[in-house]
């Protein structure tokens, strides 16, 4: 028996107001056209000192996909806006384009923007230039188990101003 609309939103608002936030369960039947959906592979936690992380909420394996979202590409007038406002914490720079083309960073959309940097990363991200435009994915670089902490390492660290500290 399918299950109601009213039970389901009561389930959804449990799982909501968890320990930690994370998308409902529950999946529509007619889901046509799905690009991505890692729903309930990871989730977004508080962590002393550093603020927000993105967490594993399964087990990943070294290469697996742990997220992959939509990017939206900028070039020097606005990076030089952006540098001077919270949003240049969080856009980045592809290294291997970056003396090629006039994109110079990148807002990505979704979970990445909130992985944090770590001198000994378990994840990357890779770039993929498609029809719908440019997308970030984050990959396992090693194995990651339930509760560890999805990190990357930035490839800017040298452009943030001096009073950032980063924690590992």
């Amino acid at each position: 028996m399918p299950e109601s609309m009213q039970a389901r939103r009561a389930r959804q608002c449990r799982i909501a107001t968890g320990q930690h936030a994370m998308l409902s369960i529950y999946k529509e039947t007619n889901m046509t056209g799905i690009i991505s959906d890692r729903s309930n592979a990871i989730y977004i936690k508080n962590v002393s000192h550093k603020g927000r992380g993105v967490f594993a909420n399964i087990p990943f394996k070294n290469g697996d996909l742990i997220d992959r979202s939509p990017t939206w590409g900028f070039g020097n007038v606005e990076a030089t806006q952006f540098d001077n406002t919270g949003l240049f914490e969080y856009y980045f720079v592809r290294p291997s384009k970056f003396a090629q083309q006039p994109m110079v960073g990148y807002v990505v959309f979704g979970f990445i923007s909130i992985v944090n940097h770590s001198s000994r990363p378990n994840a990357r991200i890779a770039w993929a230039d498609e029809d719908t435009g440019t997308w970030a994915s984050i990959i396992a670089l090693k194995d990651i188990k339930v509760g560890d902490e999805i990190t990357h390492q930035y490839s800017n660290i040298s452009d943030y101003p001096k009073t950032i500290k980063f924690v590992e």
